[in-house]
């Protein structure tokens, strides 16, 4: 029997929409999911003489003042609101650009839920945690592998706190040679990420940005202009987040290298060159991954996630502590040294992702993290030459292929229609995808970007590609349709003037109350 094959359609979606209060608005006094134990004598004690040294007015006057909800009111409240959000694990999830995201290969969950992971504690002795100890030293070297660097810490919890390690270990090496005070300029490019320049300047440094030539590549001769006896360090991304790869990069490092100055590699997201180059070839002196991109673990909304930093030798004492390390048969966490820059956060970073991301490398092997690259490039240069037959879209700077993911423009959509990019986010909605526009500010027009990693076959990508396809034909043919949108989300449009106005901002339930209170209400 001949099978019929239908041309896929764009996704009839709607999403659920329950009109649910915040948690804190469904306390009740005297509701319980849980009954607390009573504490043992011996840990009233123990925490009794911890009291005693602490401050006045530091302690608490009354209990904390958390809702009191049952267990069944609790499960409705969170499972509705996991109907009204997108994620991986229900949309093609491409449209989330610089963030990576990719599938979570679930036997790794499974893992990381086993009895032994979650009751872990980072105060436990050493002869208790021999085995994940290990899984850190066996990840290091993987990562020492992948990257060509010599030693790595798995202490940041993102990629901006990795960032802002290496800004700390620029500024103790230079300090440690008396170079510190003179050196006070970091050198960056216009299409890396704004957390490269943000983290050196809380670090006291002074920023040069290189603008790109009219390809979108960093533009060399200003880069020699740049640097001087000043140059502390060179931070940049490869590809950048227009997702245009600077071939030319060895020149660069090796400019900076001449100048005095240390090289500094944001591969937050390395999925176009696993297996294909390496942070060591191309000159750089410290580099780190995002284990919650390239390596599949998830972003957890915020965490936990952990930036993997890796430097070469010369560095490695810098480095924050503990690290892991084989002594023999066993695995030990070795503090830092006098040169540390000392800790970026408590203890060595998190156990469960760093399983997570090592269970991955396993898993695919060193064939297979190429497969990864390779896939990762063949997904994003179809829908680069998909997307680009769209009216309205375009991808400035570079023609040709690109590597990972692309950084395109509704610029000419715009003009024509009045269309904007934020229009098409909302539309997006109505099909129940996710699209995300650019940080700001804008530096392309009209941006939209788009990263396809391995976990994405033809036909996600197709359907992704046609709900593109659909509103650009409602934009030039009835652009209400877009503008009014979504439709079928849970939300309509909202007045996002708020967000630019701090008197409004209540980032905690207290805040909230503070600024929605009435006079009547604080008397």
């Amino acid at each position: 029997m001949k099978r019929i094959i239908r041309e896929r359609k764009v996704r009839n979606f709607h999403q659920a929409k329950w009109d649910e209060p915040v948690i804190f608005e469904l306390h009740k006094p005297g509701e319980r999911g849980v009954e607390a134990p009573q504490a043992e004598s011996a840990i009233e004690a123990a925490v009794g003489d911890g009291i005693s040294s602490i401050p006045e007015n530091m302690k608490r006057t009354g209990l904390p003042a958390l809702p009191e909800i049952g267990q069944a009111k609790v499960l409705r409240h969170y499972l509705r609101l996991s109907q009204e959000t997108l994620g991986s694990d229900f949309n093609v999830e491409i449209g989330q650009g610089t963030c990576t995201m990719k599938y979570i290969p679930r036997v790794n969950e499974m893992m990381i839920r086993t009895p032994k992971m979650m009751d872990l504690h980072p105060l436990q002795h050493e002869d208790d945690v021999q085995g994940i100890l290990e899984i850190y030293h066996r990840l290091d070297l993987a990562m020492r592998e992948i990257s060509g660097m010599d030693r790595f810490s798995f202490q940041p919890s993102s990629g901006t706190q990795a960032l802002l390690t290496m800004a700390s270990i620029v500024r103790a090496y230079h300090e440690s040679r008396g170079e510190g005070e003179r050196r006070n300029e970091i050198i960056t490019t216009m299409f890396s990420h704004p957390s490269q320049a943000a983290t050196a300047v809380v670090k006291g440094y002074k920023i040069i940005t290189v603008m790109p030539d009219e390809d979108g590549f960093p533009d060399i001769e200003q880069l020699k202009r740049a640097v001087s006896d000043r140059t502390a360090g060179f931070v940049v991304a490869n590809p950048e987040d227009t997702g245009i790869f600077n071939p030319r990069i060895r020149e660069f490092t090796d400019i900076v290298h001449a100048a005095g100055g240390i090289c500094y590699y944001d591969q937050a997201n390395a999925n176009g060159l696993l297996g294909i180059t390496r942070a060591k070839e191309a000159g750089f002196d410290m580099c780190f991954f995002n284990l919650h991109k390239t390596f599949a673990a998830p972003h957890m909304c915020g965490g936990p996630a952990t930036g993997a930093l890796g430097v070469v030798e010369a560095l490695a004492p810098f480095l924050p502590g503990p690290v892991v390390s084989r002594n023999g048969d066993r695995y030990e966490l070795e503090e830092p040294g006098d040169l540390s820059i000392g800790k970026v956060r408590s203890f060595h970073g998190v156990a469960q992702t760093v399983l997570r991301a090592y269970a991955w490398i396993r898993s695919l092997g060193a064939d297979g993290l190429l497969n990864v690259a390779q896939a990762a490039v063949l997904n994003n240069n179809y829908l680069y030459h998909k997307i680009l037959q769209i009216p309205g879209a375009s991808a400035p700077y570079i023609k040709g292929s690109r590597l990972e993911q692309v950084r395109y423009s509704w610029q000419k959509m715009t003009e024509d229609t009045g269309v904007t990019t934020e229009d098409v986010t909302r539309r997006m909605c109505d099909f129940g995808l996710h699209y995300w526009t650019s940080h700001h500010p804008y530096v392309v027009p009209q941006p939209f970007t788009l990263e396809p990693t391995e976990s994405y076959s033809k036909e996600d990508l197709d359907e992704y590609i046609q709900a593109l396809a659909q509103i650009s034909r409602e934009a030039y043919s009835e652009p209400e349709t877009v503008k009014n949108a979504p439709t079928r989300s849970t939300v309509h449009r909202i007045d996002d003037s708020s967000f630019d106005d701090p008197a409004k901002w209540c980032i905690t339930w207290r805040a909230y109350l503070k600024k929605t209170a009435s006079p009547q209400t604080e008397a």
